[in-house]
């Protein structure tokens, strides 16, 4: 029995590999269709995807072809097992080295026996991040200084953890925000270290920050806004001294609903409802205004 479930690990394992060799192939010939050095970022031909959630892939590879990165390195929180990610096709098609981090032990073991493993210049780390321990996470990894790319989604405490992030200084910046937050507000959830998006409420669309307190806390570390995905959840900012080879976004502009359906129920069952009427889930429920220093009920913003 042992080694029947070995041989079929191994077997999956291989199904893996043949399956990163077919994404890869589809994401080249799809990015040689799709790179126009003389298109702004944010036109929607910029997104494809083959390991990303949705178009975050081809974002990426628009803003490397734009950019002389002279440190290909970079770092993504909440990867879960990785197979879906940001920096996965970095990683494979453009040969940088990373690190990645996910608080589920199960979800690192499956990284360290997936081929890539062994095939790239990856770290895979199991904590269970906060702002407190991040840069004792990332600086222990061997990783500091100046890094290509940093993609933060912990669906959570995501605007304190990347407020606290000192040991790094990367050149692209991928942040989540919560579109239920709306755009005219700076608000975050408040700080709670032990922070789990299943557990914060039933419906787990109460997480992260909205777009304004992520944009604005970006621009105070020197970045500007170039894109946002099609699915209206990811940002994408490069450094301010690349203000001369994107179109800066303004929030008005970037801001957009999610388009896909991620409430649940109290039983934990996903629903198909409006973007309205999910948000109604949680309309009583409290959001730090940044610049207030003080609680406000969804339902105001």
């Amino acid at each position: 029995m042992i080694k029947k479930i070995k041989d079929f690990i191994r077997q999956f394992n291989n199904l893996i590999y043949d399956i990163d060799n077919i994404k890869q192939s589809l994401g080249r010939i799809e990015l040689r269709q799709n790179i126009d050095s003389n298109t702004k970022l944010n036109d929607d031909f910029s997104e494809f995807k083959v390991y990303s959630q949705s178009g975050e892939d081809g974002i990426i590879q628009n803003l490397i072809s734009k950019i002389n990165i002279k440190n290909k390195i970079f770092i993504e929180f909440g990867v879960e097992n990785y197979l879906e990610s940001n920096t996965r096709f970095l990683l494979l098609n453009n040969y940088w080295s990373g690190l990645v981090i996910d608080g589920s032990k199960e979800n690192i073991n499956f990284i360290k026996n997936d081929p890539i493993y062994w095939r790239t210049n990856l770290k895979a780390s199991c904590r269970f991040i906060n702002k407190d321990n991040i840069n004792e996470i990332i600086s222990s990894s061997g990783v500091k200084g100046n890094i290509g790319l940093l993609s933060i989604d912990i669906d959570g405490n995501d605007y304190w953890v990347y407020k606290s992030i000192k040991v790094v200084d990367p050149e692209i910046l991928v942040l989540e925000y919560n579109s239920f937050f709306g755009k005219d507000f700076n608000v975050t959830i408040p700080y709670e270290k032990n922070f789990i998006r299943d557990k914060a409420h039933y419906s787990k669309i109460y997480y992260g920050a909205s777009i304004s307190a992520l944009v604005n806390l970006a621009k105070s570390r020197g970045f500007i806004l170039v894109a946002v995905n099609n699915s209206g959840n990811n940002l994408f900012f490069v450094k301010a001294k690349y203000s001369n080879k994107f179109k800066e976004l303004t929030i008005d502009e970037a801001y957009k609903e999610i388009n896909f359906r991620e409430a649940h129920d109290s039983s934990g069952k996903l629903i198909f409802k409006s973007f309205k009427e999910s948000k109604k889930l949680i309309n009583d429920l409290s959001v730090l205004d940044i610049n207030n220093n003080e609680l406000i009920k969804i339902k105001d913003l």
